[in-house]
């Protein structure tokens, strides 16, 4: 096998064996409903004291949830727990909700 075969293989397995997950818009706006909303405002827009996150870039979003959860942010104890009630599937979905909204 040549090595330019070898390395469409690879590539190739690679991109089956990695999770895919597609965003789910609405599953995204009921968790936020139920988790985000009393501090963030129905509208992800915030206050005086939570920032707005309503149109919010995915990976922007993502990146801060995944800091609350693996303990790389430890600036808001109540953000941390309710980052980490959330699957990665889960927080997919709430990102592209905050992501879909007006800033």
């Amino acid at each position: 096998m040549n090595k330019l075969t070898l390395s469409a293989l690879v590539a190739a397995l690679a991109l089956i064996a990695a999770p895919t997950y597609a965003a789910d818009v609405a599953a995204g706006k009921k968790i936020a409903e139920g988790s985000c909303a009393d501090c963030h405002g129905d509208d992800g827009k915030g206050d005086d004291e939570n920032p707005a996150i309503a149109g919010m870039a995915v990976d922007k979003f993502t990146k801060a949830m995944t800091a609350y959860q693996d303990g790389t942010n430890t600036k808001d104890a109540t953000m941390a727990k309710a980052a980490k009630k959330l699957s990665a599937a889960q927080v997919a979905d709430v990102a592209a909700y905050y992501a879909s909204l007006p800033k």
